[in-house]
């Protein structure tokens, strides 16, 4: 009731000040800033419509995924407050860890609202589920985009929307053209790919929480020509087994996704799970977490199916290939060259 009555407070001294000598809007001859920007208005991935009239010069991001894609656009500069848990990003201690010293302004179960108003942000950037918040700042005038990439393709649409939003467009289309450079090579190198490798994708969790298909982690597995085992199961998020299910459908790989906290020594030494093809084989791995958590939707998530890929088809792209790729990405996007012995298999 007190952080409502804040809000309120806050909302109602706006008005204010607004009704008792506030600047007037610009007129529209005003609306290109001193660097030629042209007020733009976008719609966010929630069906808003969000008009942004100057170039963003403080910006708010409420989520990692978003942080990490304005460092990727070269915007890190322009940021004065994110989200909670930083100092647990990799990212940003190695590409941008000036971030470190921002305030931060919550997260999706608890955003500070008042925290962020405070730092008179150009321009908010939060996840989906930060919609209320949303609408109190645009009742302040502050432009908020709301975002979603649940996908590779949402998060292909988030990353044009994002760019547009903060001038970075150039920036953003080489980032695009990236990805579309990537798939190309890996679709050209699957096509003589002489089967389909199952692939269970165990949590960060529990070993029996596994993705689903509506989730963006089974790109990670079907881009990367495999099979998810768990593509039939009806659950919108992570979906709970028993080692009943997951003994029956028996994958020949296991991939457990990074900042787990268990091990793929864990996975092997479960004795229910000791008749399984991928434990007696050798086959159950950990995703690299040097960096970033790729199996995210975060802009380096392209490198999570490049792993997968060398993974499920060594003889058509070989694991050096990645670990190239993977330095090339970060030091075009990143302005760092990570150390290719963290990148394993």
């Amino acid at each position: 009731m007190k952080k409502a009555t804040g809000i309120l407070a806050l909302l109602l001294c706006f008005l204010l000040l607004t009704a008792c000598g506030g600047s007037p809007a610009p007129a529209p001859e005003e609306k290109e800033g001193a660097g030629g920007w042209q007020a733009v208005t976008l719609t966010d991935q929630a069906g808003r419509e969000v008009t942004i009239e100057k170039e963003p010069q403080q910006i708010v991001s409420g989520y990692y995924i978003t942080t990490s894609l304005l460092i990727a656009l070269d915007k890190q500069d322009s940021l004065v407050g994110i989200e909670a848990k930083a100092d647990t990003r990799n990212i940003y201690s190695l590409a941008a860890p000036e971030l470190l010293e921002l305030p931060n302004v919550g997260s999706a179960k608890d955003f500070h609202l008042e925290g962020c108003i405070a730092l008179e942000p150009d321009l908010v950037i939060l996840p989906l589920k930060l919609a209320d918040a949303a609408d109190a700042l645009a009742q302040l005038n502050i432009p908020v985009l709301l975002v979603n990439p649940e996908s590779s393709q949402l998060l292909e649409e988030a990353i044009t929307l994002i760019a547009q939003a903060t001038g970075a467009q150039e920036r953003g289309q080489a980032l695009l053209d990236y990805y579309a450079d990537k798939h190309d090579e890996l679709d050209k190198l699957l096509e003589g790919a002489q089967e389909q490798p199952t692939v269970y994708l165990a949590g960060n969790s529990d070993m029996l929480s596994t993705a689903t298909a509506s989730m963006y982690q089974d790109t990670l597995i079907t881009e990367a020509g495999g099979q998810n085992v768990a593509a039939e199961v009806q659950d919108n998020y992570w979906a709970t087994i028993s080692y009943e299910q997951l003994i029956a459908w028996d994958p020949d790989y296991i991939v457990i996704v990074p900042e787990a906290v268990y091990t793929a020594e864990d996975v092997v030494n479960t004795p229910q799970l000791a008749s399984l093809s991928a434990v007696q084989e050798g086959r159950v791995y950990a995703m690299p977490s040097a960096f970033e958590a790729w199996d995210s939707p975060v802009p380096s998530g392209i490198l999570g199916t490049l792993w997968m890929a060398s993974l499920l088809h060594p003889d058509l792209y070989a694991f050096s290939a990645m670990q190239d790729a993977a330095a090339d990405f970060y030091q075009t996007f990143y302005g760092f060259t990570p150390d290719k012995a963290s990148l394993t298999q």
